[in-house]
């Protein structure tokens, strides 16, 4: 196969890797890493394997963050252990068995609220602080992908260039 076209298919994929930390239809750092390997080892490209090893190792902690982020702001906004689980079991439901874009975002949030009302009733504040907090870990984890997903982009670009 042409190096050229493995270049451009490994350019598209890591492009739609940056798009998939937004878009949570797409495998995100997984299709970025995809085309990363695909350049490494599609092409003779002079990459060293160091970069190869140390974005392995950032999707893998990508993909465990992506569950403990928002559950550990979930208790430092004030939330409990019951909306840490409620946001991890949330997560997983609203993935599955709600049928929008976002099903496992608003999943994640009912699941932190529902889990905080379940451990107090009382206390619908504390349960909206506890969502507060879960949608800002979202967010930081959000943005460690974008910026590992965009540093393979750059490695793979300056390497071509």
């Amino acid at each position: 196969m042409d190096t050229t076209l493995i270049q451009l298919i490994s350019i598209v994929l890591l492009i739609l890797g940056i798009l998939g930390t937004f878009i949570p239809v797409l495998p995100g750092l997984l299709l970025s890493l995809c085309g990363l390997l695909i350049y490494k080892f599609g092409t003779d490209a002079p990459l060293d394997m160091v970069y190869i090893w140390i974005f392995v190792f950032l999707t893998a902690v990508s993909v465990i963050l992506n569950y403990v982020i928002p559950a550990r702001t979930n208790r430092k906004y004030g939330g409990t252990r019951w909306g840490s689980v409620g946001s991890v079991i949330g997560t997983l439901v609203g993935m599955f068995f709600i049928p929008v874009p976002f099903g496992f975002l608003i999943g994640m949030f009912l699941g932190v609220f529902v889990g905080e009302l379940l451990h107090d009733a009382s206390d619908k504040k504390k349960a909206w602080n506890s969502t507060k907090g879960a949608f800002i870990g979202f967010l930081y984890g959000t943005s460690f992908n974008f910026m590992v997903g965009l540093a393979m982009f750059l490695v793979v670009l300056f390497d071509i260039l």
